[in-house]
């Protein structure tokens, strides 16, 4: 494992059954930056992570790290900007999650 797959490992929290089921979601498909008519750079992000987390390690591409290391700087990111209060139901969480980072889980 490389250090770029230990920090995504450590930024995406949720498996690929769980953000599967996240991005069918009403509240998955409202936030973010979306193209004109077209699905939001989370969103789109979302599907590729699910795919990256079914891969085995040794199956993944320069495009799979090139955006896993998108995704852990995202994250981090995002994370920095946190709101004061309860987060739970907030664009800002719900973005995050888009992103394969569930911030509602223990130790997040």
């Amino acid at each position: 494992m490389t250090t770029g797959d230990k920090d995504f490992d450590e930024a995406v929290n949720m498996t690929a059954a769980e953000l599967e089921k996240w991005l069918r979601t009403e509240e998955s498909q409202q936030v973010g930056q979306k193209t004109a008519g077209g699905e939001s750079t989370g969103h789109e992000s979302g599907r590729k992570i699910v795919k990256i987390l079914r891969k085995r390690k040794g199956q993944l591409t320069d495009a799979d790290r090139a955006h896993m290391r998108k995704v852990t700087g995202y994250v981090r990111r995002h994370l920095a900007q946190r709101p004061s209060g309860d987060v739970s139901g907030t664009p800002w969480r719900y973005s995050l999650m888009n992103w394969g980072h569930d911030p509602g889980k223990e130790g997040s």
